[in-house]
């Protein structure tokens, strides 16, 4: 059950056209969880965090997926599976009509997304990033937020930067994408007054160890305000900077 269902219902208990017995049952019918072949989908997600369960396809058998994909089309009206191989992903845009592939950021969105607030920035410091940054955009949209990207303005060439010092400041929370060294969020933390989330890439030479240097970089960042989250994890990036957002919109809990 998701949150524009539970409203629903307790609106329909308030106006007496539900009596309280009969919405307990309703309630009591509707799974928390249901298990398939080696996945369990947790159907309160949205309840509790305010977007339902995003599914990682990577390690699953195309089997499950199809099967987790099916289950979830039948429950939420929008949801992401992330990690997604190409071919699946367009044999399974052939089979539902909502569903989209993003080829770069391999990921499948499914349902219309909400119309997007803006005020994030997604900050990539080469083309080979690219990836990791498409898929934070992409879990951004799936959220109802329109995020800003920002591509190629790595250190190496700091005048490309510079050139967009204006739309970095005028973001309220910046996801900043970078291998090799890692040395973009630390920059671009001293320039700015707004949360910077780093996410480091698994791109670089021999000694960038699969993003390792590029990890232990930012986690040693001298610039104050800098979150880091794992090797090349863009979806984990766009969730944290969406809540940031929203947190603030909401305002201080009573």
């Amino acid at each position: 059950m998701n949150r524009e269902a539970l409203l629903q219902l307790l609106e329909e208990v308030r106006t007496g056209r539900v009596n309280p017995e009969e919405a307990a049952e309703r309630v009591g019918l509707y799974p928390f969880a249901e298990s398939g072949e080696g996945f369990c989908l947790d159907h309160q997600r949205e309840l509790r965090r305010g977007f339902p369960e995003v599914v990682m396809a990577e390690g699953k058998t195309d089997r499950a997926v199809e099967e987790i994909v099916a289950r979830m089309a039948t429950s939420v009206p929008l949801f992401l599976v992330s990690r997604l191989k190409e071919s699946l992903g367009r044999q399974l845009c052939e089979s539902y009509a909502q569903a989209v592939y993003h080829p770069v950021a391999r990921m499948l969105s499914f349902g219309e997304p909400p119309v997007g607030s803006e005020g994030i920035a997604i900050v990539s410091a080469g083309c080979a990033d690219r990836a990791v940054a498409l898929e934070a955009e992409v879990t951004l949209r799936w959220m109802g937020e329109r995020a800003e990207l920002i591509e190629d303005v790595g250190v190496a060439g700091l005048h490309r930067l510079m050139s967009r010092l204006p739309d970095l400041r005028r973001a309220r929370v910046l996801i900043v994408v970078a291998g090799m060294e890692g040395a973009l969020p630390s920059v671009i933390a001293g320039l700015v007054n707004v949360p910077v989330i780093a996410v480091p890439t698994s791109v670089g030479y021999g000694s960038s160890f699969q993003g390792l240097s590029a990890l232990l970089g930012m986690l040693n960042s001298c610039s104050a305000g800098i979150t880091v989250v794992n090797i090349d994890n863009g979806f984990g990036a766009a969730y944290a900077a969406r809540l940031m957002v929203r947190t603030c919109d909401r305002g201080p809990a009573s």
